[in-house]
């Protein structure tokens, strides 16, 4: 009795092994993030530069005069300096300003539209 227990134990053991070995692994798939909706009040993706216009600040009326300066007196000079620097680090636009003989530092607003419009806002050195 003892041996049979003892056959039936290896042989038991011995499939389980066998078993386990022929057993393919889970293939995993790459973790990639699912892609997160876009939540309540989020900003779109920036859209592709399309256009620049080049505006001095005044050319634009009164009241837009006054809402860009509030706008720059809100940002600082150090969101001052982001922007321009940004606009050094973009080929395009950069190339942009250059051709109405301007450069980043005379740049004191930015506003990208949806439809991929850039207008950048200058004042000439005073």
């Amino acid at each position: 009795m003892r041996k049979t227990i003892l056959i039936a134990a290896a042989a038991t053991l011995a499939l389980a092994s066998a078993a386990s070995a022929q057993q393919q692994p889970a293939q995993q798939q790459p973790t990639q993030p699912p892609a997160a909706p876009a939540a309540p009040g989020a900003q779109p993706a920036v859209p592709t530069i399309q256009s620049v216009n080049i505006v001095d600040i005044t050319e634009l009326p009164k009241d837009t005069q006054t809402q860009v300066n509030q706008v720059i007196a809100q940002r600082g000079e150090g969101g001052l300096q982001k922007l321009r620097s940004s606009i050094d680090a973009t080929p395009k636009v950069k190339s942009a300003l250059e051709a109405k003989g301007l450069t980043s530092a005379q740049v004191i607003a930015a506003s990208m539209n949806t439809d991929g419009a850039l207008t950048l806002i200058t004042k000439k050195a005073s």
